[in-house]
């Protein structure tokens, strides 16, 4: 037992990857295994190996899998021949009844005999004919089983699969956005078990996706890419998929030649090994593309397009009588199987019923009790860790929650600081030359009255009344600031307001500026820093819109801030290599339709394209240790979400970024 554990464990994983270029070695495998259950398996992996270029050697290798695996009693096999023969079934004879057949006895063997990780193949090989036969919801339940089965210390091959085909069955029911999350994760997966088969497939969605998007650099990137994984695993058909989705992309965009060139590649690869589908695809578009340039050639390569059209037909109808064979013999083999195991049962039954009925109570008592107690304990453990784990998550992220928020309370103390700095100061200033004209008029009265200079007198009061003046304005300028920051800091209920977007944008960009002024350096490695330009473009005529104050402002703070810092970084950066480098933040405000948008942008160095998808995930940061929690983009995010709004940024590497708050104007 302990052998033939460890001989599925093994055939697990050699089964992942096995393609056609492993069939000879398979085949020598075959002839000198002397086990029948090792034969069964080599047998099983024959016939995946052949499923996409020889179809007939596939049902062949599955038929005699079948037969031995039967004799054997060895429902591994049984189970891994059943897998194929539903890939057979449909994808070479669309024959979707018998697809779902062969899938679903797969499926009750591994449920049965507890092959959990490939209890999920099968779930998702299902999955796959349903999304073929146009059922996606039906798809996406069985993927869902699947990824929640294999999430639980599955096998992570199939578990990334699962990833794979998700991304599929969303981008079938024009979900681009959540097809492209479960491609990423998919893509992660694959990376991190060094997968280059699901590798390659993830990336091909991805180029899909962003070539729906109309994104067609990025997604002649990605398809690059999935091709050459592909290459790395020898999977031809894929690479020339691969390229023949390039030059779809080519010849959308009228570049002729490039899709040509690509077109090309893939019906060199096709062509030797008779993969008659692509030949038909590449052919028909060199024949569209070459019409113009070259009509004998593009009349070649139609004639080959036709002619391998012609032999799918002829092939599908004689793999569809093989198919009509095969399931007749199948029924008549299951008859005399159920037949034998009824004969069987009854003389068992006969025989043994008193003894068999009592010791399987026994031993079911015996086994339950036992199994609840290991179970109980191993749920035990598993509680408690989970309860630590979650007490210990709960701690940190109050920690991170507490150090954002103490850091913008840092950067609006600092901005308010420096706004109440300036009328402080001449308030100050004012009053000690008050003191300095008094002092003089005093000196002026003690005087005789001949030697007063009653004119002299007249002008320092004028002086000190003016003065006086003065402090009365800076003053009340003061007492302005501080309630207008009060009125900010207390509490709020959380009711939105009608808000002047303008009055808002401008007051925390002068918090935010004079915060940042607060830390920020005047030299770097003893040189001058430029200093930061800070520009409003504000929108006239902008209406209001009702929102809670404090919580956008909040989020304008969290962007501003993010734009000095990403300004003052490139800044230092370029102060020898660009010294004409003037770093600028742009706050706008505009009016679109029936939205109010507010920009914040900097020149600073861009976002680059790895990380674009995760700036809005909590606790990411770029940002050194000690420097930034990740919270700041997500909580503005979540806070902008929160009134009804968008939050989106668009970014080049070295061109700077631009972040855009959208609120519809109710």
């Amino acid at each position: 037992l302990f052998l033939l554990i460890s001989l599925l464990t093994a055939q697990i994983t050699s089964a992942q990857n096995v393609n056609i270029q492993q069939a000879d070695s398979l085949r020598r495998e075959l002839a000198r295994a002397t086990q029948d259950t090792t034969r069964a398996i080599i047998l099983a992996d024959l016939a995946e190996a052949y499923r996409t270029e020889r179809p007939d050697s596939t049902l062949y290798f599955a038929d005699q899998t079948l037969q031995l695996c039967r004799d054997i009693d060895f429902p591994f096999g049984e189970m891994r021949a059943y897998l194929v023969l539903c890939f057979y079934f449909y994808f070479t004879i669309s024959d979707t009844p018998q697809a779902l057949e062969a899938g679903q006895k797969a499926l009750d063997l591994a449920e049965k005999n507890g092959f959990k990780d490939y209890e999920g193949a099968c779930l998702i090989r299902v999955a796959q004919v349903n999304l073929q036969a146009r059922n996606p919801q039906a798809a996406f339940n069985y993927l869902k089983r699947a990824n929640k089965l294999l999430s639980n210390n599955g096998d992570p091959f199939f578990y990334a699969v699962t990833y794979w085909w998700l991304a599929t069955t969303y981008l079938s029911m024009n979900k681009p956005d959540s097809a492209l999350h479960m491609a990423t994760i998919g893509r992660d997966k694959a990376i991190e078990i060094k997968s280059d088969r699901v590798l390659g497939q993830v990336l091909k969605i991805m180029g899909r996706i962003y070539s729906n998007k109309g994104d067609l650099p990025l997604a002649k990137q990605y398809y690059l890419e999935g091709i050459h994984a592909a290459e790395r695993m020898n999977e031809l058909v894929d690479v020339a998929s691969g390229y023949l989705s390039l030059a779809n992309i080519f010849r959308g965009s009228n570049q002729n030649d490039s899709a040509i060139y690509y077109a090309t590649k893939a019906y060199e690869i096709c062509r030797p090994r008779s993969i008659k589908n692509i030949i038909v695809s590449s052919g028909n578009m060199l024949s569209e593309l070459l019409a113009s340039k070259d009509p004998a050639e593009a009349l070649r390569y139609l004639k080959i397009a036709n002619a391998a059209r012609d032999s799918i037909y002829t092939a599908q109808k004689v793999q569809s009588a093989q198919a009509l064979l095969f399931k007749e013999r199948e029924r008549r083999v299951e008859m005399a199987f159920e037949k034998k195991a009824y004969q069987s049962s009854v003389r068992q039954y006969a025989l043994l019923a008193g003894v068999g009925v009592l010791l399987f109570v026994v031993l079911s008592l015996y086994r339950n009790n036992r199994n609840k107690q290991v179970a109980n304990v191993a749920l035990e453990k598993q509680k408690e860790k989970v309860e630590n784990t979650l007490i210990e998550l709960r701690a940190t992220q109050a920690q991170l929650i507490q150090s954002e928020k103490m850091a913008s309370l840092g950067e609006l103390t600092a901005g308010i600081a420096h706004e109440i700095q300036n009328p402080l100061n001449f308030v100050n200033n004012f009053s000690e030359v008050n003191r300095e004209l008094i002092a003089e008029l005093k000196s002026e009265k003690s005087k005789p009255k001949t030697d007063r200079d009653d004119q002299a007198e007249d002008e320092l009061l004028n002086v000190i009344e003016q003065n006086l003046g003065k402090i009365n304005h800076h003053g009340k300028r003061a007492d302005a600031i501080v309630k207008g920051m009060l009125q900010h800091s207390r509490a709020t209920s959380g009711q939105a307001e009608p808000t002047d977007i303008n009055a808002l944008c401008d007051e925390y960009v002068r918090l935010a500026y004079h915060g940042f002024r607060a830390k920020d350096k005047s030299r770097s490695d003893g040189q001058i820093l430029k200093p930061i330009r800070v520009e409003t473009d504000f929108h006239p005529s902008l209406p209001k819109i009702n929102v809670v104050p404090q919580d956008i402002g909040r989020a304008i703070l969290n962007l501003i801030s993010n734009a000095l810092y990403a300004v003052s970084q490139r800044r230092a950066e370029l102060i020898r290599d660009q010294p004409e480098y003037e770093p600028t933040v742009t706050v706008s405000t505009k009016k679109s339709g029936d939205n109010v948008l507010i920009s914040v942008k900097d020149n600073g160095n861009g976002i680059p394209d790895s990380i674009k998808d995760k700036i809005f995930q909590p606790f990411f940061t770029t940002k050194p240790v000690g420097q930034g929690t990740g919270l700041g983009l997500s909580m503005t995010y979540d806070i902008v979400k929160a009134h009804g709004g968008t939050l989106k940024a668009d970014s080049q590497v070295g061109g700077g970024t631009e972040f855009i708050i959208q609120f519809q104007n109710v």
